[in-house]
């Protein structure tokens, strides 16, 4: 257990409940269509039962550092966060092809083998894909309704609205540029940073954060800036940590296949600063290897190889360890209340040092 889990597990065992607690209200609705949703119930609950639970407790200390107070209702609010994420990593899985989440078949794989295995008429993938669409859908619907049922006054909701607003529209703008890099992008570790900033670091931290304290009260400019003076680092930390994870990590912590974002062809920053930095011979690796579906081990030690020989992974450690300095220091001078700034600095050693 490393020393930021004091902020993170109380938090994570409550929101867990908390979906649960929605979860179980919604299989009715879901269900009164027929057991054929059966599935779908099943693959969302399956899908939801695990999670780092970062943007909740973002969200919940968000609203602690500007005042509010412990209670059931931020929990609730804030568990919606997880729906969203949930209902983007289903449509971020089908655009990628991804075969793994956490540590079970991604949506889109699971109905295509259920497909598979009743025997209907079409194509398999095309069935797979359809479906988790829908689920993806109906996760970021069921966000709002988590939110607006979670009991917090209605001038309270009326305030973090518009922030929740925002974080669906920069993280929208950040899977397309991701999207867009991998087909036309120019590959530069500047380019690979916005889409870090939008898909993951104002996402992930930035956003959750002025969250919660939007729906503790108003807010002054001086939370607000504080709130992206540490997320905005911290969020880059958090994802560089995910791009070296996503090529040295281990399966059974990362629940997913080594080497997938060199298959899916990701533009990362790891990989940005490694092809800056490769000579000949290693620009012509990466790039034989970079976006093969069928990379296998042999192909995957070669880019290991070369992201450490170019220095890339060691430049890597030192941005994520430069951040989390830059995000720290945020935290220590922010005006929010001391019990925050000590879960914030927690926080920060838990999103950085992770192993999954």
């Amino acid at each position: 257990m490393n020393s930021g889990d004091g902020a993170l597990v109380p938090l994570r065992t409550a929101v867990d409940q908390a979906l649960q607690e929605f979860l179980r209200r919604e299989r009715a609705g879901l269900l009164s269509a027929g057991e054929e949703l059966l599935p779908a119930a099943a693959g969302i609950t399956g899908l939801l039962a695990t999670g780092k639970r970062l943007r909740p407790a973002f969200c919940y200390w968000g609203w602690r550092g500007a005042g509010g107070h412990d209670c059931p209702q931020i929990l609730t609010a804030a568990a919606a966060l997880e729906l969203l994420h949930a209902g983007a990593l289903v449509h971020d899985d089908v655009m990628d092809g991804s075969d793994t989440r956490r540590g079970q078949p991604a949506l889109h794989r699971q109905f295509e083998s259920l497909h598979t295995e009743q025997g209907w008429r079409g194509e398999a993938a095309g069935f797979g894909t359809g479906a988790a669409i829908l689920l993806g859908d109906l996760l970021l619907s069921w966000t709002d309704a988590m939110f607006h049922g979670s009991g917090l006054p209605a001038d309270a909701l009326a305030r973090g609205q518009p922030v929740l607003d925002l974080m669906r529209t920069e993280v929208f703008a950040g899977q397309y540029l991701d999207l867009l890099g991998q087909a036309a992008g120019d590959g530069t570790v500047d380019s690979a940073l916005r889409v870090v900033e939008y898909k993951t670091a104002k996402y992930t931290i930035e956003r959750p954060l002025q969250l919660g304290a939007a729906l503790a009260g108003p807010v002054s400019s001086q939370v607000t800036a504080a709130y992206s003076a540490y997320g905005l680092p911290l969020g880059i930390a958090f994802q560089l940590r995910d791009d070296v994870l996503g090529v040295f990590g281990d399966p059974g912590q990362t629940g997913k296949p080594a080497g997938d974002d060199l298959r899916e062809g990701k533009r990362t920053v790891l990989l940005a600063i490694a092809r800056a930095r490769a000579s000949g011979a290693q620009a012509a690796a990466l790039d034989s290897h970079l976006g093969d579906p069928l990379l296998g081990e042999a192909g995957m030690a070669r880019v290991r190889g070369v992201i450490t020989e170019t220095g890339a992974l060691a430049r890597c450690e030192r941005m994520i360890s430069d951040n989390v300095s830059e995000a720290l220091a945020a935290a220590a001078a922010a005006p929010i209340t001391p019990e925050a700034r000590e879960a914030l600095a927690e926080l920060a050693v838990a999103a950085t040092t992770r192993h999954d």
